[in-house]
């Protein structure tokens, strides 16, 4: 499906060049790049294909869907992010989350994101239950990303984000980084997965070993550890197909 980008002022698209100054300092500062990910994602992944609700623009924020399960220690991420937003009235906050976790890939060593602005906030957040479950496997990830309309390359590639950031055992059960360098976007998730253990104190998750279980998505986690560019291209098409769901559709 092809996309057709609304027209945004020259005065948002300056706003979002200095707003994305801003997130890289924060960011980096910080060094909060996992969770403002976590964020840019787990507000687009909500999207359903089929009734076309849900989605990245900008519900996350509201008291309602940050209470999700799935959504444990994210008003942490809001709340860092807001005195940034509110420098920028003129975006919307589906726009900034985003563009936040095109920054977060970026500042970690990551492929550079392409960034689309003109994202309408909406006011109805989406029913709780659309996003992966870590203790499941590869039927339920197909299942819940098939609802958003991603491929099994865009669920391997996008597995491969767990290479930044941490499990906090309070808000997901599971405790430790997936990767030696969790502020480090590389490969290395995929090399550790393929060796189907981890070193003390690092951690893979069901969904994560799951990936090895599997006739297709085996071979893409072999192409991946063994190939860090492939992974890369194929990261940032999954990234900006996840980050606009639901927007700009022809």
């Amino acid at each position: 499906m092809g996309k057709s980008y609304p027209t945004v002022s020259a005065e948002y698209h300056e706003a979002v060049t200095k707003a994305k100054r801003k997130l890289r300092a924060l960011i980096a500062e910080k060094n909060i790049a996992p969770i403002i990910l976590r964020l840019a994602w787990h507000s687009a992944g909500t999207y359903d294909v089929k009734s076309k609700t849900g989605g990245p623009f900008g519900t996350i924020k509201h008291p309602d869907e940050l209470a999700h399960g799935a959504n444990n220690g994210l008003d942490i991420a809001v709340r860092l992010l807001e005195p940034i937003k509110e420098q920028f009235p003129i975006l919307s906050y589906a726009d900034f989350y985003q563009l936040a976790g095109v920054v977060a890939v970026e500042v970690t060593g990551g492929p550079e994101i392409p960034f689309h602005p003109g994202r309408p906030d909406k006011t109805e957040p989406p029913p709780e239950g659309r996003l992966p479950d870590a203790t499941k496997g590869t039927d339920h990830l197909r299942d819940v990303f098939g609802h958003m309309g991603l491929s099994d390359q865009d669920i391997v590639a996008l597995s491969g984000a767990h290479t930044l950031g941490r499990c906090h055992k309070e808000r997901s059960g599971f405790e430790g980084a997936w990767t030696p360098n969790p502020l480090v976007f590389d490969n290395s998730y995929f090399k550790i997965v393929l060796k189907g253990e981890t070193e003390e104190g690092l951690i893979l998750l069901p969904s994560d070993k799951a990936l090895l279980d599997d006739d297709v998505f085996h071979p893409l986690v072999e192409k991946y550890a063994t190939d860090e560019d492939a992974f890369f291209v194929d990261y940032a098409e999954a990234h900006l197909k996840l980050s606009e769901l639901g927007f700009a559709e022809d």
